[in-house]
């Protein structure tokens, strides 16, 4: 257990430590920009980076990201950082703090059989609870690259997530998937389109064949990520 703590702390300060000092440690899973566009109009910018270390039953993944948008009431910040068990991909804890023109900090931390949620916003704290059924992944609105978390989900399966900004909890029915070309920077490159819909909420994903996320679609909410240059 004290491993264990020790590496989510490593990971989750990895990008303020000198390349090369937690090599053996860790891995990096992915990493890059995503443009973000909010009714067709520039929005901002997702920098993220998704690592694994540990083996066995300490492995942990932890993803994490600066996203800078501005959506006309001013700029906001937000730094998400998600741990999620790499056997199932399913999510055990998760961070978040807004700042800028909306300021709030979140969590959420698996405690047996239900996900507890605080949220603290400049009118006080609210604690919310959700069911953490088999599975059950954490995609924040707005954030990219927790798609990821997604790519080996089987067709007309229903995962279970949680989005905590919204304090929603939803079953995504994924899709059949499809291959079509999408762009990444310069580069017109063959991707695996699949769909993940809770009733009319669509979200269509263009993964890599490795499962990295090049893509991401909502149409219902204008939002609009893409991949800036080519994975790796």
């Amino acid at each position: 257990m004290i491993r264990r703590e020790w590496l989510r702390a490593a990971l989750a300060l990895a990008p303020l430590v000198a390349p090369g000092v937690l090599s053996a440690q860790s891995v990096v899973v992915d990493e890059g920009t995503f443009t973000v566009s909010l009714a067709g109009a520039p929005a901002g910018t997702e920098k993220f980076t998704i690592r694994r270390a540990g083996v066995g039953g300490e492995a942990i993944v932890i993803a994490n990201a600066v996203i800078e948008l501005n959506r006309g009431e001013g700029p906001i910040e937000l730094r998400p950082l998600l741990e999620v068990t790499p056997a199932d991909d399913a999510s055990s804890s998760y961070q978040l703090k807004v700042s800028g023109a909306e300021t709030s900090e979140l969590s959420v931390r698996l405690a047996g059989r239900r996900y507890v949620s605080r949220i603290h916003t400049e009118a006080g704290e609210e604690e919310r609870e959700f069911l953490a059924r088999p599975g059950t992944r954490i995609v924040e609105e707005g954030v990219a690259h927790h798609y990821y978390f997604l790519r080996a989900v089987r067709e007309a399966s229903s995962t279970p997530v949680i989005e905590p900004r919204t304090r929603s909890q939803l079953q995504l029915v994924a899709s059949a998937a499809s291959e079509e070309a999408v762009l990444v920077g310069a580069a017109r490159v063959s991707a695996r389109k699949m769909t993940f819909s809770a009733g009319e909420d669509a979200r269509h994903v263009w993964f890599d064949e490795q499962g990295r996320v090049l893509r991401v679609e909502i149409p219902a909410r204008g939002y609009v990520a893409e991949r800036q240059d080519l994975p790796g």
